[in-house]
């Protein structure tokens, strides 16, 4: 699960236990499935979006978002 916009990917690490035997676990972003209005082209759009992602969409708008997502070469 990857985010569409800020790129944010699971990390991966280990879990100690109270013996510190380690074992392999990974943190998931908080990804999220939303649709936007993108007026330019009269149509709906589907993003994964982390929720850092979801913050920045509404502080710079979803046109400035799929253009910067269009420019790291993702397809919206």
């Amino acid at each position: 699960m990857r985010c569409d916009l800020t790129g944010r990917e699971p990390g991966f690490g280990k879990r100690v236990s109270h013996s510190h035997v380690r074992t392999s676990r990974r943190w998931d972003p908080n990804v999220q499935a939303k649709r936007y209005w993108l007026a330019s082209e009269g149509r709906h759009i589907r993003l994964r979006l982390s929720a850092k992602g979801i913050k920045t969409v509404d502080r710079i708008g979803i046109e400035a978002a799929v253009a910067r997502i269009r420019a790291q070469g993702g397809r919206p």
